[in-house]
């Protein structure tokens, strides 16, 4: 199922941008990497700002993606509420212009549009492959003579 890839997809990346941000090198000034706080300097790719449990947190998403990916459900399931969430973080960042995370996790505005596009589309992979036949919903009798007569 489509669906089941593209959480897959995500979830390889999200594991992938964990892995890179404890990389020196991938990351820019890795030893002012911090485990937590908005007072960690280091860059993902000299743009994005990263800490120890931000990189911890994009393991974890990733595992839970690839995970989530063994069903439709779960893999639709995963697909919309992380784009929600991140979303929901986007709008809350944009709206107070800080955040009440920042104790925790180093944000810079590449990372507020980022995760406005990583959530505009894990909603939209949700919403438009879930379209697509459900294969743990039975099909109804009718749907499935007609594809019988056609052929199909």
């Amino acid at each position: 199922m489509a669906v089941q890839g593209a959480a897959l997809f995500v979830g390889a990346g999200y594991l992938l941008l964990g892995a890179l941000g404890f990389l020196p090198g991938v990351t820019t000034d890795h030893d002012a990497l911090r485990w937590a706080g908005h007072d960690s300097d280091a860059l993902l790719f000299g743009v994005f700002a990263v800490s120890g449990l931000h990189n911890t947190l994009h393991l974890v998403l990733g595992a839970a993606g690839m995970f989530c990916a063994r069903t439709y459900a779960a893999s639709r399931a995963y697909l919309l509420a992380g784009g929600v969430i991140l979303l929901g973080m986007w709008i809350y960042r944009a709206a107070s212009g800080h955040s009440g995370i920042a104790d925790l996790f180093p944000l810079n505005r590449a990372d507020n549009w980022l995760h406005f596009a990583l959530g505009a589309v894990m909603v939209i992979l949700a919403l438009t492959l879930a379209a697509q036949h459900d294969p743990t919903k039975p099909r109804s009798r009718a749907r499935a003579r007609s594809r019988a007569k056609s052929g199909a």
